[in-house]
């Protein structure tokens, strides 16, 4: 495999020199070299976790944003669209494109809310609860493998990096999204066969 890091410090370099960058200061600072190689990890890690799901959706014509639908209505049946917007932060055209062909290909169902019927409340059908399953089991048996082979406590680390990730402002929105697991339980990641 070509080296890719030594191929684009000579383009950065030609950029920078170049005066194509906006901000040619950011571009003269040296960058940590184990920084980027985390950076990159991070892109094949995200590859291979959405390869799997990828060939599954495709089977339907479906890409990865139908896939988010899918799993965060499934995990909190009965979402508002205007919650799920929040959540996956897209515009609300792109949001109707999918919700459509989700309901189309019956995936998904739409109901009005309990007390004010202009709500539009979001579920997923018993075929829409299958693809879900299916598309999660495989990739949280790559996230159990992955625990297993990084050792003691990767899973509390990997949280606790992963949830660092998420802009401060936002991480009170996604820890009430997400349901933790406890670490010393049956179902902690690190220990549970998928």
């Amino acid at each position: 495999m070509a080296d890719i890091n030594a191929e684009n410090s000579g383009q950065r370099v030609a950029l920078a020199s170049a005066g194509s960058d906006p901000e040619p200061e950011a571009a003269a600072e040296a960058v940590a070299p184990a920084l980027v190689s985390f950076m990159e990890l991070f892109y094949f890690a995200y590859r291979n976790f959405t390869s799997d799901p990828d060939a599954i959706l495709e089977r339907y014509g479906f890409g990865r944003a139908h896939h988010r639908v899918l799993h965060f209505v499934h995990r909190n049946p009965g979402l508002k669209v205007a919650e799920l917007l929040d959540v996956l932060k897209i515009t609300k055209q792109s949001l109707a494109r999918v919700l459509k062909e989700l309901r189309e290909k019956g995936f998904i169902t739409q109901r009005p809310g309990p007390e004010d019927l202009r709500e539009r409340r979001l579920y997923l059908t018993p075929k829409g609860v299958r693809l879900t399953d299916k598309l999660t089991e495989l990739q949280v048996r790559r996230i159990a493998g992955a625990l297993r082979e990084a050792g003691h406590q990767a899973d509390e680390v990997t949280r606790r990096f992963l949830l660092a990730m998420i802009e401060p402002q936002e991480r009170d929105q996604v820890a009430s999204l997400v349901r933790w697991f406890n670490p010393g339980s049956e179902n902690s990641p690190a220990t549970t066969e998928p």
